[in-house]
């Protein structure tokens, strides 16, 4: 096959389906004693989307994060390498209830953040929200992937 020709499938192959989109965003909301707070969430739900997270990129809007779901209650851990902004870890048992939050994490740091429990996710949102919104440990996330409460 020609070089051209080989070059001409390539082109087709990689622009036919068009640009890559982002996943679409779902619903999470936070019952806190300040109110029900909703969250837009993209999920990271296979290994190779938890490793990248929100690495690399340069903003997060406020009402916007990242879940991160574990299929099943364990121990986790957490670094922010090649993460530009600081972000709130919001770490979440099985049944919902979140079980410790690490507030304003250091950008680039690669100290681990450990979840110290199992839990099911990490929701990962701006820094400063938890405060910001009177998120703390004990409250309820309502989301498809847990228990019911």
């Amino acid at each position: 096959m020609p070089a051209l020709t080989r070059l001409a499938i390539l082109f087709v192959v990689l622009f036919a389906a068009g640009p890559a989109r982002p996943a679409p965003l779902q619903t999470l909301e936070i019952a806190s004693k300040t109110g029900v707070h909703s969250f837009a969430v993209e999920m990271a739900t296979t290994e190779a989307e938890r490793e990248k997270g929100l690495m690399f990129r340069k903003e997060l809007p406020e009402g916007r994060g990242m879940l991160f779901d574990f299929h099943g209650e364990q121990e986790v851990g957490f670094w922010m390498q090649n993460t530009y902004i600081p972000l709130d870890m919001i770490f979440i048992q099985g049944d919902g209830r979140i079980l410790r939050i690490e507030e304003n994490t250091k950008p680039f740091s690669t100290k681990v953040i450990p979840s110290n429990g199992p839990v099911r996710a990490v929701l990962e949102v701006i820094g400063g929200t938890a405060e910001k919104l009177g998120i703390a440990p004990g409250d309820r996330v309502a989301f498809p992937i847990f228990g019911r409460h």
